[in-house]
């Protein structure tokens, strides 16, 4: 009788199955509000890819645009289309819109900082939702840091001195004398004297910085601005003091001003693709 052998088949393990890597999050779809010397240069950057994981989708403005590299759309059909408002084109515009960009889910990013002098506005836009609301700095720093050190007690004492050139802090109020002096000044001049709450009504194109330093410190009235006017201020001043029983806290700043609209610092729309950067998802931002 012959024996029968039975030779087991080797049994073959599987590879194990490679983790998937996680899909990249779909790109922010962003709106840009303003086509001037803020909006130009974020919506230029966005168009040519500077800004990873968002897109400009569309442009709105109040005029007929013939060079902007996205299509121009009407406000209620940019919210319709994107995911994220930017606005570049001053503080009427966030009281006009940005409770009904947040009320409509769209996030939105706020340059104008200066419209958060009106409180009722600024509560409006922090409650409404389902979309968010953020705001850049600017041209100014530190403001991470005030807003961290609030934990740890009050400032009792924050001051902002910004110092422009006199042609760029011309207001229509200004009367005869303050104007003359302006003009003929062969020095520094105060303009005015107020506080966080006062001086960007007064301002509403130059001293956003004010609200900005409000914000991180959380009261427009404990912050005493101070605006000056140089004729030899070639660079725009901001110069934040602040002190409180935890420490004491100085910042200075001096940007050039941007050539086609001086009374906006030219490092502003930088610091606007640098809060987007961090929307949008981008790694090694500091936070």
């Amino acid at each position: 009788m012959t024996a029968q052998t039975t030779t087991a088949s080797p049994s073959v393990a599987s590879a194990p199955s490679s983790p998937s890597s996680p899909s990249a999050p779909a790109p922010r779809k962003v709106g840009l509000v303003g086509w001037g010397a803020i909006g130009r240069v974020v919506g230029t950057a966005l168009a040519e890819g500077g800004v990873p994981g968002a897109e400009l989708v569309c442009v709105v403005d109040n005029r007929a645009l013939g060079d902007a590299p996205a299509p121009q759309l009407s406000f209620e059909d940019a919210l319709d289309s994107c995911d994220l408002i930017v606005e570049a084109a001053g503080q009427s515009v966030v009281r006009e819109w940005g409770e009904r960009v947040l009320q409509s889910g769209t996030d939105l990013l706020v340059a104008s900082t200066g419209a958060l002098t009106d409180e009722d506005l600024a509560a409006a836009l922090l409650a409404a939702g389902p979309g968010r609301v953020y705001f850049t700095g600017g041209a100014v720093g530190g403001l991470d840091l005030l807003q961290a050190v609030r934990s740890l007690g009050p400032l009792t004492d924050v001051t902002l001195t910004t110092t422009k050139l006199p042609s760029t802090l011309e207001q229509p109020w200004m009367g005869e004398e303050l104007l003359h002096r302006m003009r003929t000044a062969s020095g520094p001049v105060e303009v005015m004297r107020g506080t966080a709450r006062d001086v960007p009504v007064k301002f509403p194109k130059s001293t956003n910085v004010a609200a900005s330093v409000a914000l991180a410190v959380g009261d427009l009235d404990a912050v005493r601005v101070h605006v000056v006017a140089d004729p030899a201020a070639q660079h725009t001043r901001h110069v934040i003091e602040a002190s409180g029983s935890h420490g004491v806290y100085r910042f200075e700043v001096q940007h050039l001003p941007d050539p086609g609209n001086p009374a906006t610092s030219q490092v502003v729309p930088y610091a606007v693709l640098r809060s987007l950067g961090a929307l949008a998802g981008r790694r090694g931002q500091i936070l």
